[in-house]
């Protein structure tokens, strides 16, 4: 089981911003100009089996952190009228996707428990309609614990569903008054529970640290009851504070938001404690049970990255549905319209929805093939990658990056050999910062990126 260790003074020297690499090149580099006859062409090259992923944008009630796209509403009948949208948006990629199968289905959002159990049924049966899923696909959704009941909860099992991600962020009542999300310990236990019971395959919680009233004590008390729960999967994700961005995080107090060496100590508590409990430590922000597959994906150094974070599949096959949904498939990169209307207007002029994109360059491919590697496995075998992309002389193709690397280098957080590159159990914590030594694009909008930790 590989630790993390903790240096405060590497800790103020790297704390910078900079990319996820939920893919390379990140989204900053989509544009307008993106030829759409590219995704006919990358679908028609891509692998026999694909990930899809559904956004829902709609959400009973605001929460103050939140940095999705989302409509607040009360309106059950506006996810009507999007799943007509979505139905027509289904029609417009079914004759792209013939002789295709779909092996991962993910539902986000947004609240996708927005949906009324009318509304999923019909959901799940346009997908049958449209795409050819596998018998054995993983099929997950993220669930807001205030709008699953029950019934909803087993209807989902009855649909098919087998994964379930619970957005639980923070247990103690004084931070969930200040993001305006108050929900019941009881409720998330019975919950999780429950999903047991029904035979769901694997369990995500979501946390998140940085939140306004968070304090070391307290958070830990949510940390030690999330343990308890034994989800097989546990995300940590840092808050990011961009009110200038997010209209929403400007009802947060910024004198509340914890302070930067309390919010690393929020974050240091939680991997030691999550390791301490037989945690895999996947990277960056996902914790699996070592029997869970994502661990085992690692473990066999199998495991994938993109725009939903460490993956089984999908890394360069994933179509997106919906509004704002970001598609990745053999090399190119294409975005839906981020507004309703905008989606809307294109849907019903019988076009796909899609406002920007990207083509990867050969550079870009090699680029990209690099970071997932690092981001994934924390190593990188210098000779077999050299083989498989056929190129000649690494170190001088990547000169510029060696460079960048030195001073990684010099305070123990990589190794650099002739024949391989591996990321130090130090250094870890800043395996975004070291991959960012390989990226052609960073200096273009770093400031756009959150910190590194």
């Amino acid at each position: 089981m590989h630790t993390i260790q903790w240096d405060q003074k590497l800790i103020s020297k790297y704390n910078i911003n900079g990319p996820r690499y939920t893919s390379y090149p990140t989204a900053l580099a989509l544009n307008s100009n993106f030829d759409r006859a590219h995704i006919q062409t990358a679908i028609s090259q891509s692998p026999n089996e694909l990930s899809l992923y559904l956004h829902i944008p709609f959400c009973h009630k605001l929460c103050y952190y939140c940095g999705c796209n989302k409509v607040i509403t009360r309106h059950q009948h506006k996810a009507d009228t999007y799943l007509d949208a979505l139905a027509q948006e289904m029609a417009l990629y079914q004759p792209l996707l013939q002789g295709k199968s779909i092996n991962q289905l993910h539902l986000g959002g947004g609240t996708p428990t927005f949906l009324t159990e009318v509304q999923l049924s019909r959901l799940m049966a346009l997908l049958q309609q449209h795409f050819t899923i596998n018998a054995d696909a993983e099929i997950s959704i993220e669930i807001d614990p205030r709008s699953c009941s029950d019934d909803k909860l087993r209807h989902l099992r009855s649909l098919g569903f087998n994964r379930v991600s619970y957005g639980v962020q923070d247990l103690d009542e004084k931070v969930q008054i200040a993001i305006n999300r108050l929900q019941d310990t009881d409720l998330i236990r019975h919950q999780v529970q429950l999903s047991r019971e029904l035979g769901f395959s694997s369990i995500n919680l979501d946390l998140i640290y940085g939140l306004p009233f968070q304090q070391s004590a307290s958070f830990a008390e949510t940390v030690d009851e999330i343990i308890r729960l034994n989800p097989d999967r546990i995300s940590l994700f840092s808050y990011a504070h961009i009110p200038e961005r997010f209209a929403a995080q400007r009802k947060i107090d910024n004198d509340s938001l914890p302070d930067a060496p309390l919010k690393l100590e929020l974050m240091q508590l939680a991997i030691n404690r999550f390791v301490a409990a037989g945690y895999q430590f996947i990277g960056m922000d996902h914790f699996a049970r070592p029997d869970d597959a994502l661990a085992k994906a690692q473990q066999a150094g199998k495991l994938q990255r993109n725009f939903q974070g460490y993956t089984t599949a999908g890394q360069d096959a994933l179509i997106g549905l919906g509004v704002s949904s970001i598609s990745q498939v053999s090399g190119v990169l294409w975005q839906n319209s981020k507004e309703l209307p905008a989606y809307y207007a294109a849907i019903n002029s019988g076009q796909l929805p899609v406002e920007r994109g990207f083509s990867l360059n050969s550079d870009d491919k090699l680029r990209a093939a690099l970071i997932s590697q690092l981001i994934c496995h924390f190593e990188l075998d210098v000779e077999a990658f050299s083989h498989k992309w056929r190129l000649n002389g690494f170190w001088q193709y990547f000169a510029e990056a060696l460079e960048r690397l030195q001073p990684f280098m010099e305070d123990g957080l990589v190794e650099v050999y002739a024949e391989r590159i591996k990321v130090t159990n130090a250094g870890r914590l800043w395996v975004r910062s070291i991959c960012a030594c390989f990226d052609a694009y960073l200096s273009q909008g770093q400031q756009r990126y959150s910190k590194v930790v």
